[in-house]
């Protein structure tokens, strides 16, 4: 593999991943200002949402629409612009870019015409809820959005569900509280959860409590603003303490979410720090009884 110094002096562009406030302006760094003043050409995801982050920071750099509709044919003049000699800064309507939000097919496609992709860093949702959740921070696995319905969706749960490391999803107000009830089915109700809200903005909140709590609080409160849940590991305990029948359970769940057989038993085998061939005589011997 081929190492990309941090600073490429050839005739080429470069790729700036500008991270940008996800509520408070305060938070803009000053390197992401100096950056945005002195790149040819931002491409963000809404030009008018960020030209009115450009008023404010009195940066009169031209714009470019890149977002999720316009990828395939944005990516090739964007790099044709770069191999040229333009400087591109790369920003989402807030955070980090390619973090639940276009960026990556691009930066993807930098690196592939050996162009320097320069990171900065700054504001994300999913570390800002992180550190105030109460949970432990460390291991922690970022998920982001969960699928809608269907088979991806209940795959997804029951990985969830049995990672010992604190998960991080995002979640809408609309869809909060079908997200907590699934949750509850999945991971239990007694898991421990935080609900991070309005993060940086004027109303932002949290709620800290098992995920039973937070259902009977959002049955009664509606759910407002873009929300961030932190949720704990399954128990060391809990994993110990796994009994056969759910394990069969757990594979069964993986098979009915549209998964073969060996694919469900090697997940489950993984997720319990158990062998495969283990889980797959388990699951054999017990089904071949019925």
């Amino acid at each position: 593999m081929k190492e990309q110094k941090s600073f490429v002096d050839n005739s080429k562009g470069c790729l700036f991943l500008v991270p940008t406030p996800i509520g408070n302006l305060d938070d803009m760094t000053f390197r992401a200002v100096k950056v945005l003043k002195e790149v040819d050409l931002v491409a963000a995801e809404d030009t008018r949402n960020t030209k009115n982050l450009l008023n404010h920071f009195e940066i009169t750099t031209d714009l470019i629409s890149f977002h999720e509709h316009n990828t395939a044919s944005r990516i090739p003049e964007l790099i044709e612009k770069m191999e040229q000699g333009t400087n591109i800064a790369q920003v989402s309507d807030a955070g980090t870019p390619s973090i639940s939000d276009p960026g990556k097919e691009l930066v993807k496609a930098a690196i592939k015409a050996d162009i320097a992709v320069v990171p900065l860093p700054g504001a994300t949702a999913s570390t800002t809820a992180l550190i105030a959740s109460g949970i432990a921070p460390q291991p922690f696995y970022f998920y982001g959005f969960l699928p809608r319905k269907g088979k991806e969706r209940t795959e997804a749960l029951v990985d969830l569900a049995n990672r010992m490391e604190t998960t991080i999803i995002y979640e809408s107000p609309y869809r909060v509280l079908k997200t907590l009830d699934d949750l509850a089915a999945d991971f239990g109700e007694q898991r421990q959860i935080t609900l991070a809200r309005e993060l940086t903005k004027l109303h932002e909140a949290f709620f800290r409590g098992s995920i039973q709590e937070a259902i009977d609080y959002y049955t009664e409160n509606d759910p407002k603003g873009e929300f961030v849940l932190v949720i704990a590991g399954k128990p060391q305990e809990q994993v110990e303490a796994m009994t056969d029948e759910q394990i069969i359970a757990a594979v069964n769940a993986l098979i009915e979410a549209g998964n073969k057989p060996n694919k469900a038993i090697k997940e489950i085998a993984s997720q319990n720090d158990l062998k495969k061939q283990v889980v797959y005589n388990l699951y054999h011997n017990i089904e071949g009884k019925n």
